[in-house]
């Protein structure tokens, strides 16, 4: 009888994770029969000892937070983004019964970011300063945008961001909350990485210029008010659900080694969202 084979997304909280539907899609599309993805509620500190308990029929795990520092830790070997950003979204089990780290979310934005039309030479401000910052920082460089300014609420976090943006050949300006209005106007492209609510305040307190491209990280729910906002001055907006697509497209390839049928489970996640 062949071997299951299994994979999950672990994080706390998980159960409004949509990565279930676009794996599961993909399976079905690609014919992998056998295979199955489920949701894993899990801390950051209760990840090593999950990961050290998985059998042979895991392929791989999908991570997020606020688990991506503590994913990176329990790997054998990392890819070279998932170490310069210091998180990794990827463990792939390899042969030998170790684990792989990668970062596809890198990856991911890159691909959105590109598609909405951001270039060369792009002015960035960045809102947050957690994991996900760490992979707008990469996702700049490699887009070589011009400058990145990270506006965050607390100082001590962008001071752990200096090490991944010097990595990466980044230059990171620091910039108060309370200035966040003035550098989002000023963008070319805003990335807000920050939580549920965090930026809601801001909506209402930008004088957005058409010409910028919004990325906001969350998709539950969506959208937020201030996608809503940016995208009523005329700014192109890219959601987390499209991340969500792009980071899980990569996963999906690298867990099972076959092609990822992009057009069905990008489906798949607009049915679950329409419902």
């Amino acid at each position: 009888m062949a071997l299951r084979r299994r994979a999950a997304v672990l994080g706390k909280p998980i159960a409004h994770s949509l990565s279930p539907v676009i794996h599961t899609a993909g399976y079905v599309a690609a014919g992998l029969t056998g295979w199955s993805y489920t949701r894993i509620e899990c801390a950051a500190a209760e990840l090593p000892d999950l990961v050290a308990g998985l059998g042979p029929e895991w392929a791989g795990l999908s991570v997020t937070m606020p688990g991506k520092e503590a994913a990176l830790a329990v790997a054998g070997a990392a890819s070279p983004v998932a170490a310069a950003v210091g998180a990794a979204n990827t463990l792939v089990r390899r042969p030998d019964g170790t684990w792989y780290a990668d970062n596809t979310d890198v990856a991911g934005m890159v691909d959105v970011l590109t598609d909405a039309g951001v270039s060369d030479g792009a002015a960035v401000t960045v809102l947050g300063a957690g994991g996900t910052a760490r992979a707008a920082l990469a996702a700049a460089a490699q887009l070589a945008c011009s400058s990145v300014t990270v506006v965050a609420r607390r100082p001590a976090a962008v001071d752990e961001l200096r090490p991944v943006a010097d990595t990466l050949g980044v230059t990171l300006t620091p910039a108060e909350w309370a200035a966040a209005p003035r550098h989002l106007r000023t963008a070319d492209l805003v990335v807000s990485t920050v939580p549920k609510g965090v930026a809601d305040p801001l909506a209402g307190a930008v004088a957005w210029r058409s010409g910028t491209v919004l990325f906001d990280a969350l998709y539950d729910p969506w959208p937020t008010p201030l996608a809503t906002a940016a995208d009523g001055a005329g700014c192109r907006i890219v959601s987390g659900l499209d991340l969500l697509l792009a980071q899980a497209v990569g996963q999906f390839e690298q867990f099972t080694g076959v092609a990822a049928p992009r057009a069905a489970m990008a489906a798949a996640l607009a049915a679950a969202r329409a419902q």
